[in-house]
């Protein structure tokens, strides 16, 4: 654990690195603020001993205005060293949380298969802010807060170096706890996080999709799964609150117990004549003042703990390998191109293989369909295409070149994809078109929205194009979401096209509307189509079927149907009114 926790504080101490001439200069102030704290207790001595034993006017009239002039400094001090530490300490958080939402955007596809949207919120939002905490004030309040215990001990050990040993004996017996609740705090502010992005993924997943719990009356098994992780947070939570409470009792009655042995044995030394009241009274204020920091680096400590509990879900995330590989110099997807091949590709899902030894050619324009029946790897194989997954043999090359070899961000300007579930912002019907090509006129935008047959029903819409089209575009029917989804296809105007399963979920008259819209993008791209209904797949120019992840048949739909083999199969299965599904 202690090993884990040098490795977190030094991946922190990486974002910190570019803001240590501030740093420094805020250190500086805290020493400013740990001198004038100090001072204040040194001025004990010469106001009791020089003005009430020694009755010295002079020195009356100095010390009101030094300790004036003290505080007034230290209070200069202390607001340049806040102002400064959590600004680095905000600047620090911004760069983590920016580099982490960068890194989120980077996981290939399939982390987030097995990643819990609403763990990575949690990660991005909660623990950011448990170590914004941290890292904002426990850190500041840890290092001016030592800096000012230094200076006390300082001032301790001047006025009676035996004294101050004999008060420090106890020191060990105060850190000891501090230590030992610091790593009981890590252990329950990790765990609490990692409930936390549990409870966050179950209420994302309920509340989109209300219209399954109300129809099957699913409250009361909603209400209980919420209880109990809300229950297992509060037990967390409050055992985290134990660790903390506990702390600053144990640490107050450790203190008390040094306090008081203090008391008795220096007030022996003034009655006895070998220390002045102002010795010893200095020493004693010293000492208390001494207490309050200790005090609160003890806090810090704990929310310094809390904050690598934080840290560690953070940099678990920032550890996952991201898609576009860092060695080897990768190429510019540029133009035109010819043919795309797929050679013995195979692709598993962990250890089962859901594609196997695919090959097969498609030349520039061609439309190519993929049945057959669910599960046998239909949107797997269009997946590939723009490397959502990595391939686990074989190739697949754009004129000869293995499509690892290009940057991603080349090789998916020449693809755009529709599919049966449609993505939609939470912005104007204008904004999501605009997404296919982010710098596109408003005039661009209509064209798109006619070749998508969508600038009727949209200029029917109470804004037009400025109608916000509500989250995953909610206000708007399955037909005009899909034309929009097609819509933004026709702005990108990419030379590859992907449809996986675009028009399965709607009815009749809306997929007709949308199969229109569909042709008119088809037209000159190179297409690849899975489709529900066989019968949109009649004028495709090959059709692939496969079967248990491989290719069984591949031809024309004319030449499979006499072949009377599998594709014939499906036909018939659908020509019976059997509710035959190929959607994966």
């Amino acid at each position: 654990m202690k090993g884990e926790s040098i490795e977190i504080y030094k991946k922190v101490l990486h974002f910190v690195r570019p803001y240590w001439k501030l740093l420094l200069i805020s250190m500086l102030f805290m020493l400013g603020v740990a001198g004038c704290t100090s001072l204040l207790a040194y001025l004990v001595k010469p106001a009791l001993n020089g003005i009430f034993f020694q009755k010295n006017a002079e020195l009356l009239n100095l010390l009101p205005l030094a300790i004036l002039f003290t505080y007034v400094f230290r209070g200069i001090f202390n607001f340049s060293q806040d102002y400064l530490m959590n600004y680095v300490g905000q600047k620090v958080i911004m760069d983590i949380r920016q580099k982490l939402f960068e890194h989120i955007q980077k996981l290939p596809l399939s982390h987030f298969l097995t990643l819990p949207v609403g763990d990575l919120v949690s990660r991005a939002t909660n623990d950011v802010f448990i170590l914004q905490s941290s890292v904002s004030r426990s850190i500041t309040s840890l290092i001016k807060d030592f800096f000012t215990a230094l200076g006390l001990i300082g001032v301790v050990f001047y006025n009676d170096y035996k004294l101050a040993i004999i008060a420090f004996i106890g020191i060990p017996f105060i850190f000891v706890p501090i230590l030992r609740f610091g790593l009981k705090a890590k252990k329950y502010s990790y765990r609490g996080q990692g409930i936390m992005g549990n409870m966050l993924s179950f209420l994302k997943e309920y509340f989109s999709s209300m219209r399954i719990v109300k129809i099957f009356s699913l409250e009361n098994m909603g209400k209980k799964r919420f209880f109990e992780e809300n229950q297992r947070y509060f037990k967390n939570y409050m055992k985290q609150i134990k660790v903390r409470a506990i702390s600053a009792p144990v640490i107050d009655l450790l203190a008390a117990v040094a306090i008081s042995f203090i008391i008795w044995y220096g007030g022996k030394q003034v009655i006895s004549g070998n220390k002045t009241p102002g010795d010893f009274f200095s020493f004693i204020t010293a000492l208390v003042l001494m207490y309050e920091p200790i005090k609160k680096i003890n806090a810090s400590l704990n929310s310094i703990q809390e904050g690598i509990g934080a840290s560690k879900r953070i940099f678990e995330i920032l550890s996952l390998p991201v898609e576009e590989p860092k060695e080897g110099q990768l190429i510019e997807m540029k133009g035109l191109f010819n043919e795309i091949t797929f050679k013995n590709v195979s692709f598993k899902y962990n250890t089962k293989y859901v594609l196997k030894d695919i090959s097969f050619t498609v030349k520039k324009g061609e439309k190519v369909g993929i049945v057959g029946h669910s599960g046998e790897g239909k949107s797997t194989l269009l997946n590939l295409i723009p490397r959502f997954y990595e391939i686990n043999e074989g190739s697949i090359m754009i004129d000869g070149i293995d499509i690892r070899n290009f940057t991603l961000e080349s090789l998916r300007s020449h693809i755009a994809m529709v599919t049966q579930e449609v993505i939609l912002f939470n912005s104007t019907i204008k904004e999501n078109i605009r997404y296919g090509k982010q710098n596109a006129t408003e005039n661009e935008i209509i064209e798109a929205a006619r070749h998508a047959y969508a600038h009727d029903f949209i200029m029917k819409t109470p804004e037009g194009y400025e109608t916000n089209v509500g989250e995953m575009g909610e206000l708007l029917s399955g037909g005009e979401r899909q034309r929009i989804a097609i819509a933004r296809a026709f702005i990108k105007d990419a030379p590859i096209l992907l449809l996986d399963e675009a028009t399965s979920a709607l009815d009749s008259k809306s997929e007709r509307e949308v199969q229109n819209a569909l042709n008119e993008l088809m037209e000159g791209r190179t297409c690849f189509i899975v489709a529900h209904r066989l019968s949109t797949l009649s004028n495709v120019d090959k059709l692939i079927v496969l079967k248990r992840g491989k290719i069984v048949e591949m031809g024309s739909p004319k030449e499979l149907y006499e072949k009377k083999g599998e594709y014939f199969k499906l036909c018939k299965l659908q020509h019976q009114g059997v509710n035959f599904e190929v959607s994966e």
